[in-house]
């Protein structure tokens, strides 16, 4: 239970991994900037944002340097288009403190949401629009005052899109939107946030994943350690796996 400063340089490459996209794809036609968006756009964007959750449990400065980890995911929000740091971390607290209660738990799909996406049809199109509904759900179900700290997370986040849009142009910021809507949505990786909490055997809401895929999520399919020690970085995870393995492996 300790600090993760690693996440920092991390976080700060894939920073820098996307700006150098924004520059290669200004050009190119436009089924490129689709497939490029698809391919690698969304997998880092989908990194970003397990980075995200990291920054919310205060792993890359620690629990002393809290408002520091606040600005820090304010930065790391910047190549996901759109404002989601400071909001995530207020809600995912409900999310630890009340797992799996309506109405408080704003992870979970409303009762809307599983009533209408009952088909085939209807569940892809849920999949692939899921950023929304995660977006949009908490406004519904449990809103809470707007911070100062949201504002400045929302006013910083148009002002890095209106520059992507005047330094690199409009495919660029399309390129951008695009893999947060596709790594989120309709992508393999996105398939963490089913397999976490979506009850596939009675009375179990947590799942953990241990495939490859981790490696590009900081660890997040390690989700019952995640909630049985939600103070232990991602990082660190695998260690608890393989000491009390047979605890957490449903």
């Amino acid at each position: 239970m300790k600090p993760d400063p690693n996440l920092i340089w991390i976080i700060s490459m894939m920073f820098l991994a996307q700006l150098v996209s924004f520059y290669l794809v200004q050009d190119l036609e436009w089924k490129w900037v689709l497939f490029w968006s698809y391919v690698f756009g969304s997998t880092i964007n989908n990194s970003i944002t397990t980075s995200i959750h990291e920054i919310s449990h205060n792993f890359p400065f620690g629990n002393r340097r809290a408002l520091w980890n606040r600005w820090f995911g304010i930065f790391a929000n910047l190549p996901l288009g759109v404002p989601f740091s400071v909001s995530y971390k207020r809600y995912h607290r409900d999310h630890h403190r009340y797992l799996g209660v309506g109405g408080l738990d704003v992870d979970i799909p409303t009762d809307f949401e599983g009533w209408f996406f009952c088909t085939t049809f209807r569940k892809f199109v849920w999949i692939t629009f899921q950023p929304l509904f995660v977006i949009l759900r908490p406004l519904v179900i449990n809103p809470k005052p707007i911070t100062s700290l949201e504002i400045i997370n929302t006013v910083t986040q148009i002002i890095f899109d209106i520059i992507v849009y005047y330094v690199f142009g409009v495919k660029s910021l399309v390129y951008m939107l695009a893999a947060s809507l596709l790594g989120l949505g309709l992508h393999p990786i996105a398939g963490h946030f089913i397999s976490e909490h979506y009850m596939f055997l009675k009375g179990h809401e947590t799942y953990s994943y241990y495939g490859p895929l981790n490696l590009l999520t900081f660890n997040v399919g390690y989700h019952n350690e995640h909630h049985d020690f939600p103070n232990i970085p991602g990082k660190n995870l695998p260690l608890v796996s393989e000491r009390f393995g047979k605890y957490f492996h449903f």
